[in-house]
């Protein structure tokens, strides 16, 4: 009896798996590539015009507020999140760029070294990344120009585990999107 409805079973589901379309009867076209002919530098015959697009350069001015990568960088003391007073300068020549651009989003990330545990670094990293949109906010800048992101000890600036590769992963970078 088993083998009876086994049957059936089987039976019933090729059943429903079978296609009322006829095969025969499918429309096939003809999809081969026409051949192109014409040189490399012949802009009609590949139907590919050249020259229209321009060069990107994402270190020109413009791409990062005008400001090389050392101008957008604070460093933190170990287990701190207090702004070092010889980085004011470099904050309040950031607040002017950003203060001039009104319509441009910048983004503070706040990094840590490898020392600690994931959610220690994520929260330090915040903390950075707040104490630089705070001294931007003073400075005059928009709150709604500024976002704080922590990326703890994700992204490290130097792969290392001495000191000095540690010092260099201390940090906030400014991010002009």
């Amino acid at each position: 009896m088993k083998r009876l409805v086994l049957s059936f079973v089987v039976s019933a589901f090729l059943v429903g798996c079978g296609s009322t379309v006829p095969l025969n009867d499918v429309p096939v076209s003809d999809a081969t590539a026409n051949p192109v002919s014409g040189s490399a530098g012949d802009a009609g015959a590949s139907g590919v015009k050249s020259g229209g697009v321009a060069p990107v350069d994402l270190g020109a001015n413009g791409a990062q507020g005008g400001l090389p990568s050392a101008k957008r960088i604070i460093y933190f003391d170990y287990d701190s999140f207090v702004i070092r007073p010889e980085f004011q300068a470099l904050i309040a020549e950031n607040a002017k760029v950003i203060m001039s651009q009104s319509g441009r989003k910048v983004a503070i990330e706040g990094h840590t070294d490898e020392t600690g545990g994931r959610e220690y670094n994520l929260a330090l990293g915040q903390k950075r990344a707040e104490a630089v949109v705070g001294a931007l906010s003073v400075l005059g800048v928009p709150s709604s120009q500024l976002e704080a992101v922590s990326f703890g000890k994700e992204k490290p600036a130097v792969v290392g585990n001495d000191e000095s590769a540690y010092a260099k992963n201390r940090r906030a970078e400014i991010r002009y999107q």
